[in-house]
């Protein structure tokens, strides 16, 4: 018999869930029995995500929302209160991964990069918390980058933001544990995406993608579904006492 994700409903918010890594943790909590909100910049994203969830038999909500605008962040989760229910599992997944050379990054890139992938999750994370800990249950799971633990080039300011979450994550996992809220990060690592085909696109994968599997020790490219698996075992129950972890999934590419 296989063992419930939650021993009583439960309602998810997705960041960036309308494409990539961010539908198929939307799917998968969808399928583990989670009302899911489906947060998305692009409403039509959202929409689709959402759409293919309820024809799969589960029940979701397509929210169009840019994590880089508090007022929107508020509006969107109020939304979700009111239509799904409080939200007591939030993964913040929306981010952006612009490559552009140290002495080439203007002030307005940096910020914006730090707007999305770092306030956005800091933004996103004040918004909600406190939903959980009127439910006396919380599970947040920031999406972090294999960037943050081994830099990349051409990218600083995105390591940096993806670093910083890392960072974010523990302290309110410190924070709020007595609250009986868990807090992670999982940061990817090669992971099949439109953001890396488009990396690949633009020369910053060498030769390509089909370069890099011999380097990694599993020996294929990483899917989105393999983020959604770590995604959902950190969500449940069973997982009650894992908080302030990194968890790598990145095919053995980045060991720490």
């Amino acid at each position: 018999m296989t063992t419930p994700a939650w021993s009583q409903p439960r309602v998810a918010i997705v960041t960036g869930g309308g494409s990539g890594i961010g539908a198929s943790i939307s799917r998968r909590l969808a399928a583990d029995g989670a009302a899911v909100a489906v947060f998305d910049r692009i409403g039509e994203s959202a929409t689709a995500t959402a759409a293919a969830i309820e024809a799969a038999g589960g029940h979701a909500l397509a929210v169009t929302c840019d994590v880089a605008d508090r007022t929107s962040i508020a509006a969107g989760v109020q939304k979700t209160a009111d239509m799904l229910g409080p939200p007591t599992i939030l993964v913040n997944n929306a981010g952006i991964a612009p490559f552009e050379r140290f002495l080439e990054i203007s002030p307005e890139s940096f910020e914006r990069v730090m707007a999305v992938n770092l306030r956005g999750t800091f933004e996103c994370c004040q918004v909600v918390i406190p939903h959980m800990i009127d439910q006396g249950w919380g599970r947040i799971v920031n999406i972090s980058s294999s960037s943050a633990q081994t830099g990349n080039f051409g990218q600083t300011h995105y390591s940096a933001s993806k670093a910083a979450v890392i960072g974010l994550t523990k302290s309110l996992a410190r924070e709020f544990g007595r609250k009986g809220i868990t807090v992670n990060a999982i940061p990817p690592s090669f992971i099949e995406t439109p953001s890396l085909h488009q990396a690949a696109q633009g020369g910053h994968l060498g030769g390509g993608i089909d370069d890099h599997i011999p380097t990694t020790p599993v020996r294929r490219v990483g899917q989105p579904d393999d983020i959604a698996a770590a995604c959902a075992y950190l969500c449940r129950d069973d997982a009650s006492f894992v908080t302030g972890q990194v968890l790598g999934v990145n095919g053995g590419r980045v060991i720490i």
